[in-house]
């Protein structure tokens, strides 16, 4: 068997090869064969080091360019992956360097929030569809990966990744997500080996002292029991019941609103966010269409108009759960991420 798997990847290299000596000569689509089938990891690693799937979008453009320009300094002496995903490392880093993010304006509520308990630092967080984890999230990491590519994925670890210095954070993607070796990850960082040693030992501290990045245990992603949960947290909020919401979050819970900075730690605190909430909804109906994002359960709201003849969006949530209960509610602003979730635009009153 491992021979036969030996040959199998030796034919494989052999094509790389082929396929790489003619991307060079300027075969377009040799280029594409050479690299689509890194796309969707490529991306993801952009979104785990930007927090944006916008702004992932435009690194994965700006790697593939500089990886087209660059082909004539490839040498082949490290695999295509590992040569793309540190041209997707550096493009990322210069950007968070350049200031080239689109960090996103401060929504204004459409009605007075209570006093936060704390306003984040993190403003450019989006959710990121489960659908793009399809052909990536059971790929083999490196051998000193610690992290699943699901795991890398959901809320709690990006938004901690987001409050790293931004080398730390690579440094952790590329050691503990993708399980490249130490002398790799400080040739693709062009640093020495003592100095990612260092920044890992910080970046792994920093995610165990993290809140994002609690250690309990939640129910397997798409379980009857993650399922339940999300339907009696919809059922509860369609109803405006507080107390039934309140029944459904852990004792320390946080609700935050990105790109709005607010923060409400505590049942106390998020009850008077949902009351206010609850309050300018009215009479109004809202409705919650279940999906799923950051490997975890999404909740795409609408609420109707004055006239209830059409539901527009009002928000995204995204659950993160602890045991039976919920941990955190992240509630994003709308503006554009439905359709890159598969929501519609909007929903007929009454459907």
């Amino acid at each position: 068997m491992r021979k036969h798997l030996d040959q199998k990847m030796g034919h494989a290299d052999r094509v790389d090869q082929v396929t790489l000596e003619r991307a060079r000569a300027g075969d377009e689509q040799a280029f594409r064969d050479l690299t689509d089938p890194y796309r969707r990891e490529l991306l993801a690693h952009c979104y785990r080091m930007l927090g944006s799937l916008t702004d992932a979008e435009d690194m994965l453009q700006e790697t593939l360019f500089a990886a087209w320009r660059g082909l004539a300094g490839f040498e082949g002496r490290s695999s295509v992956r590992s040569w793309l995903y540190r041209t997707a490392t550096n493009t990322c880093l210069n950007a968070i360097r350049a200031g080239a993010r689109r960090i996103p304006s401060e929504p204004r509520p459409p009605f007075q929030p209570p006093e936060p308990t704390q306003r984040d630092e993190i403003r450019w967080l989006q959710p990121y569809p489960d659908t793009l984890l399809e052909g990536i999230a059971d790929a083999a990491p490196g051998p000193e990966a610690r992290y699943s590519q699901t795991e890398a994925i959901e809320l709690a670890f990006v938004a901690g990744l987001q409050r790293m210095p931004p080398r730390q954070a690579a440094t952790v993607l590329l050691r503990d997500v993708l399980g490249f070796g130490t002398e790799e990850v400080a040739a693709m960082l062009k640093t020495s080996q003592a100095a990612i040693k260092g920044t890992l030992q910080r970046g792994r501290a920093a995610l165990v002292n993290s809140r994002d990045t609690s250690d309990r245990r939640h129910p397997p992603p798409g379980s009857d029991d993650e399922r339940d949960l999300a339907r009696r947290f919809a059922d509860a909020y369609v109803a405006a019941d507080i107390d039934g919401v309140l029944t459904l979050l852990t004792d320390d819970a946080w609700l935050s609103m990105p790109p709005a900075p607010h923060q409400y730690h505590g049942l106390d605190a998020i009850r008077s966010f949902l009351r206010a909430s609850f309050d300018f909804r009215g009479d109004r109906r809202v409705y919650l269409l279940p999906g799923r994002a950051n490997n975890q359960p999404a909740l795409a709201s609408y609420l109707t108009d004055r006239e209830e003849s059409t539901a527009n969006p009002a928000g995204l949530f995204v659950l993160t759960l602890a045991g039976d209960q919920i941990q955190a509610l992240t509630r994003f602003h709308h503006d554009g991420l439905y359709p890159l979730l598969g929501f519609p635009a909007s929903l007929p009153s009454g459907s």
